[in-house]
Protein backbone atom coordinates (compact mmCIF):
# COMPACT_ATOMS: atom_id res chain seq x y z
CA UNK A 1 0.00 0.00 0.00
CA UNK A 2 1.07 3.39 -0.49
CA UNK A 3 -0.45 6.89 0.92
CA UNK A 4 0.33 9.90 -1.29
CA UNK A 5 -0.29 13.34 -2.34
CA UNK A 6 0.73 15.78 -4.89
CA UNK A 7 2.19 13.05 -6.59
CA UNK A 8 4.51 12.18 -3.98
CA UNK A 9 4.88 9.08 -1.92
CA UNK A 10 4.44 9.25 2.29
CA UNK A 11 4.42 6.28 3.27
CA UNK A 12 4.93 2.22 1.81
CA UNK A 13 4.71 -0.70 3.51
CA UNK A 14 2.89 -4.45 2.64
CA UNK A 15 1.66 -4.63 6.05
CA UNK A 16 -1.14 -2.31 7.04
CA UNK A 17 -3.69 -2.78 9.72
CA UNK A 18 -6.91 -1.75 8.88
CA UNK A 19 -9.12 -0.54 11.25
CA UNK A 20 -12.77 1.33 10.78
CA UNK A 21 -11.91 1.25 7.06
CA UNK A 22 -8.54 2.97 7.44
CA UNK A 23 -4.84 1.68 6.64
CA UNK A 24 -2.69 2.13 9.03
CA UNK A 25 0.89 2.42 7.85
CA UNK A 26 4.12 1.28 10.27
CA UNK A 27 5.99 4.64 11.65
CA UNK A 28 8.97 3.03 10.11
CA UNK A 29 7.29 3.32 6.80
CA UNK A 30 6.83 7.38 6.89
CA UNK A 31 9.06 9.38 4.56
CA UNK A 32 9.64 11.70 7.77
CA UNK A 33 10.47 14.59 5.68
CA UNK A 34 7.17 15.69 4.64
CA UNK A 35 5.44 15.20 8.47
CA UNK A 36 5.27 17.98 11.07
CA UNK A 37 4.45 17.28 14.08
CA UNK A 38 0.66 18.92 15.18
CA UNK A 39 -0.31 19.95 18.27
CA UNK A 40 -3.90 18.92 17.64
CA UNK A 41 -5.42 15.86 19.44
CA UNK A 42 -8.88 14.38 19.83
CA UNK A 43 -10.48 11.21 21.68
CA UNK A 44 -12.12 8.09 20.45
CA UNK A 45 -13.80 6.42 23.13
CA UNK A 46 -12.07 3.24 22.59
CA UNK A 47 -8.58 3.53 20.79
CA UNK A 48 -7.58 6.47 23.15
CA UNK A 49 -5.95 9.69 22.30
CA UNK A 50 -4.85 10.23 19.06
CA UNK A 51 -2.03 13.10 17.73
CA UNK A 52 -1.43 14.46 14.44
CA UNK A 53 0.86 15.42 11.92
CA UNK A 54 0.73 17.98 9.55
CA UNK A 55 1.78 16.82 5.82
CA UNK A 56 3.93 19.00 3.70
CA UNK A 57 5.15 18.87 0.28
CA UNK A 58 6.80 21.39 -1.85
CA UNK A 59 5.99 23.76 0.42
CA UNK A 60 2.18 23.03 0.51
CA UNK A 61 0.66 22.28 3.77
CA UNK A 62 -2.21 19.42 4.38
CA UNK A 63 -3.26 20.30 8.23
CA UNK A 64 -3.59 17.51 10.67
CA UNK A 65 -3.93 15.29 7.48
CA UNK A 66 -2.39 12.07 9.57
CA UNK A 67 -3.12 10.66 13.21
CA UNK A 68 -1.77 8.37 15.14
CA UNK A 69 -2.09 6.60 18.99
CA UNK A 70 0.73 6.96 20.90
CA UNK A 71 -0.77 5.00 23.63
CA UNK A 72 -3.78 3.34 22.48
CA UNK A 73 -6.24 1.81 24.93
CA UNK A 74 -5.55 -2.70 24.85
CA UNK A 75 -7.98 -2.91 21.92
CA UNK A 76 -6.34 -1.07 20.02
CA UNK A 77 -3.26 -2.24 21.06
CA UNK A 78 -2.54 -3.32 17.11
CA UNK A 79 -1.83 0.19 15.75
CA UNK A 80 0.63 1.40 18.25
CA UNK A 81 3.22 2.93 16.27
CA UNK A 82 1.48 3.30 12.72
CA UNK A 83 -0.08 6.23 11.23
CA UNK A 84 -3.69 6.80 8.86
CA UNK A 85 -4.41 9.34 6.54
CA UNK A 86 -7.01 11.38 5.38
CA UNK A 87 -7.87 14.53 3.85
CA UNK A 88 -7.43 13.95 0.65
CA UNK A 89 -4.68 11.91 0.87
CA UNK A 90 -4.39 8.44 -1.89
CA UNK A 91 -4.26 5.26 -0.20
CA UNK A 92 -3.23 2.90 -3.47
CA UNK A 93 -1.79 -0.53 -3.76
Amino acid sequence: MKAIWKDQILAESNDTVVVEGNHYFPKSSLKTEFFEESTSHTTCPWKGVASYYTIKVEGEKNEDAAWYYPTPSDLAKGIKDHVAFWKGIEIVE
